[in-house]
């Protein structure tokens, strides 16, 4: 029997059933060097290639082998050192080099420039105990929140993290691809009626360290993927991996997701990231200006302003940031300056926006002169040194800035209709006798508009 030929068709065999970077690295320069009493011998170029073909593809090797000889061989992988030299290498003390693996992870999103504030502080308290011992902290990690608040950010960062810091591997993917990749590989099992296809996909999904999904929501329009997410998440966290999922609603109001899966959201811990507060919006605004190195000087007055028209997330306000620079540079250079911002802006802030960041821009202020915050005036708070400032504030508003009743509760806790009307005529009737704070007020209220 001709041994290279033999080893040929088994190469042949083998090489269709992996990726084209592994057939590369592990099998394209070994050799069947002896077949004897029923094993099988294979050289191999080093110690590396004689682990990583005993440990991980033994059982496909021997399967093919027998499928081209007909006789169950086992099989022995040997280097040249140990041909000539006659030893034995124990592969048990050899570290394998991770494969190749795409991530999918954008490394600029890290920890280092996420800006924390009151709105993510606990989020991301969360995702650095996650990434520091991944598997062993929360699992899952259910990140929930709108659309633009950091949710990517805060994900991608822990993916990098975990790659920086260890050998893990780590699978970065968009619930809408996951969807997608599933469709396409069962599509072609049921045409070619074969499942390596779809293996190929379970392969990728099931086999990694940490599967950070991205808008798992997206399973609601996509029913018939549940399934196959289900035993997805099963296999990992069986396994101890990291699963980290994210939503732009929490996993109670994810109301066509099936029962089962829902239930296993709640196994670890789910965070929530709220759109930024002012002075989270002011240090975005600070640290986009100072790691882009913008060289033109960008006033306090121009961060403040987009500041106040955005309220609600960082990828509107990054917008404007740019929008702003780029009109100034339009205009020949011009320095950018308020009147330029609001020119630029103009087409891009609704009478909506404008009318809510009015409310936003209010509170602030009123937040700033009786020294309280802006989450006291929209809380539920009852003591004077705070109730008095939150009804002085619905006072401006309904009076000042005619905002409807609704609206006004709204944007300070959900309060009702009978409550602000209360405030409203408290203080209208406190402001016909107190000619001081009625001129506060009024000073306020010029602020404002």
């Amino acid at each position: 029997m001709d041994l290279d030929i033999l080893w040929k068709k088994f190469l042949d065999r083998i090489k269709p059933e992996l990726q084209d970077v592994n057939y590369e690295t592990w099998f394209e320069d070994t050799k069947l060097i002896e077949i004897k009493d029923n094993y099988a011998k294979v050289l191999v170029p080093m110690a590396l290639h004689k682990k990583q073909l005993k440990d991980k593809y033994n059982d496909m090797i021997t399967s093919i082998f027998y499928e081209i000889t007909e006789t169950n061989f086992q099989m022995i992988y040997l280097t040249n050192d140990e041909l000539e030299n006659n030893i034995i290498i124990d592969t048990n003390e050899i570290g394998i080099p991770n494969e190749p693996f795409e991530t999918n992870l954008d490394p600029k999103y890290t920890f280092d420039n996420f800006v924390c504030g009151k709105s993510n502080k606990f989020a991301k308290a969360n995702a650095v105990a996650i990434a520091e011992r991944p598997g062993q902290v929360y699992n899952p990690l259910f990140i929930y929140g709108p659309s633009g608040v950091g949710k990517t950010h805060l994900m991608q960062a822990i993916g990098n993290y975990i790659v920086k810091n260890s050998n893990k591997k780590v699978l970065y993917c968009t619930c809408e691809k996951f969807v997608n990749e599933f469709l396409k590989h069962y599509s072609d099992k049921k045409e070619n009626g074969y499942s390596k296809t779809l293996d190929d996909f379970k392969n990728k999904f099931r086999t990694v360290d940490v599967l950070i999904i991205d808008d798992i929501q997206y399973f609601e329009v996509a029913k018939g993927t549940q399934q196959e997410f289900f035993n997805t998440f099963n296999e990992l966290h069986s396994n101890g991996k990291q699963i980290i999922i994210s939503s732009d609603r929490s996993p109670s109001d994810l109301k066509k997701l099936e029962d089962r899966l829902l239930t296993r959201f709640s196994w670890g811990i789910s965070v929530d990231i709220m759109p930024p507060d002012f002075d989270l919006r002011m240090s975005i605004i600070s640290n986009k200006i100072k790691n882009n190195e913008i060289s033109v000087d960008f006033p306090l007055e121009v961060q403040e302003f987009i500041a106040g028209i955005c309220t609600t997330d960082i990828r509107t306000l990054e917008g404007y940031i740019n929008r702003v620079l780029s009109y100034a540079a339009i205009m020949n250079g011009s320095n950018i300056t308020l009147e330029l911002a609001e020119e630029a802006l103009a087409g891009h802030i609704g009478k909506p926006m404008i009318a809510k960041n009015k409310i936003n821009q209010l509170q602030q202020l009123i937040a700033h002169n009786y020294n309280i915050t802006v989450e006291d005036l929209r809380g539920k708070k009852r003591k004077a040194s705070i109730a008095y400032p939150r009804q002085i504030a619905m006072y401006i508003c309904r009076a000042y800035l005619e905002e409807p009743l609704a609206r006004i509760g709204s944007e300070f806790g959900g309060k009702d209709h009978t409550t602000v009307m209360h405030s409203v005529n408290k203080i209208s009737k406190e402001v016909k006798t107190n000619k001081e704070l009625l001129s506060e007020i009024e000073k306020i209220a010029n602020q404002i508009r």
